[in-house]
C-alpha cells in the first residue's frame, strides 16, 4: 500500500527529489558521507523518500547513522518499544528509498 502511495507521488509529481531549497538532514548526512561518492541526485532522492515516510524527528535521528552506522545496530537490537517503533518506520524508509532511488 505505501509503495503505492509513493508511486502515484512519483508519477504526479514527476520525480522524487525534494522540493525545498535547503537539503533535510537525510539529504546532508547523505552528501557528508563518503558512501555517496560524489551523487547529489542520489541523496536528493533518499531524501525525498525520507520526506515521504518519516517523521523530521525520525529523519534527524536516522541521518546521525550515516556518520555512526554502529548506532543504528544498536537501536536495530534494541528491545526498547520506541527504538522497535522507529526500527520499523526506518525499514519502510530503506524500502522506499531502494524502490524509487536506485533505479535512478
Amino acid at each position: 500500500m505505501m509503495r503505492q502511495v509513493i508511486f502515484a507521488a512519483v508519477t504526479a509529481g514527476g520525480t522524487l527529489a525534494a522540493t525545498a531549497v535547503s537539503a533535510g538532514p537525510i539529504e546532508t548526512a547523505c552528501r557528508q558521507s563518503n558512501r555517496a561518492a560524489g551523487n547529489p541526485a542520489l541523496c536528493t532522492c533518499i531524501q525525498g523518500a525520507a520526506d515521504l515516510t518519516l517523521s523530521r524527528r525520525d529523519q534527524v535521528r536516522a541521518a546521525k547513522f550515516f556518520a555512526n552506522p554502529h548506532e543504528a545496530q544498536e537501536v536495530r537490537q534494541s528491545s526498547r518499544r520506541r527504538d522497535e517503533a522507529f526500527w520499523k518506520r526506518y525499514r519502510a524508509f530503506g524500502d522506499t528509498a531502494e524502490a524509487f532511488c536506485a533505479a535512478g
